[in-house]
């Protein structure tokens, strides 16, 4: 992975055609059976929020959503509730997150040349962090957002501290993650092929050995796994900083 110096802005030139595929397959293991995607955040559903975060962008042409087969019912009549246009199809994920991305990503309009990938339980990301993500990709064929690491990072072998980790060149990366439409499908395609676990799309990148720039994400930028989580994204949202 490679670090932009300099973030890149939309400039004067529109980036090619993008495709969203949300990924919204999880089980909520750690929200203690809550279903998170549609938890209220101000009194609307989390899931809602990812969405018209990427209906707003206009460098976003479509969004195909990957869920769990009792969800669709449930989500679609969410995205006619809410006139979500852009939302082409909601589909059935795999067993695992590799394999729900895989569906989302093969099912894009044939016309995109770029995708992007974003869990559904980050409902605090900005259309604005959105089209600086696509136009790095548009640049550099992979981009991500990411902040630096700002804890103190121990690693651990049997309860005991053996190294204090230096974090100069830590980052947390966040989504979407996006990718030119051929280097992610062939980056997916593989992983599958060898059964390599990776814990995000840009691992998959990684492995087949092209470079993932990155741009400065945002602190804002949660990925909501826990109960308390969900108050902190509500927080965000009722304060209105996106």
């Amino acid at each position: 992975m490679s670090i932009l110096n300099v973030f890149g802005k939309i400039g004067s030139k529109k980036p090619p055609v993008c495709s969203a595929v949300i990924v919204a397959a999880g089980l909520s293991q750690r929200c203690k059976g809550e279903d998170k995607l549609f938890s209220l955040l101000d009194n609307k559903p989390l899931l809602a929020f990812t969405i018209e975060a990427f209906e707003k962008s206009d460098f976003i042409s479509e969004i195909i959503i990957v869920t769990r087969e009792n969800k669709l019912e449930k989500i679609s009549k969410l995205c006619k509730q809410n006139g979500y246009d852009k939302v082409a199809q909601i589909l059935i994920g795999g067993e695992t997150r590799t394999q729900s991305v895989i569906n989302g990503v093969f099912a894009v309009s044939k016309k995109a040349k770029l995708i992007a990938i974003h869990d559904g339980a980050r409902p605090c990301i900005e259309t604005s962090l959105i089209d600086s993500t696509i136009n790095a990709a548009a640049k550099f064929a992979a981009a991500a957002p990411a902040v630096k690491v700002s804890p103190t990072i121990k690693r651990i072998e049997g309860g005991v501290i053996v190294e204090t980790v230096d974090r100069e060149n830590l980052y947390e990366i966040q989504t979407p993650q996006i990718f030119r439409e051929e280097l992610i499908k062939a980056a997916l395609t593989n992983v599958t092929k060898k059964s390599i676990s990776v814990t995000d799309d840009c691992q998959a990148v990684e492995i087949l050995g092209a470079s993932v720039h990155i741009i400065e994400g945002s602190h804002s930028n949660i990925k909501v796994t826990n109960p308390i989580d969900l108050c902190f994204a509500e927080t965000i949202l009722k304060r209105g900083e996106l």
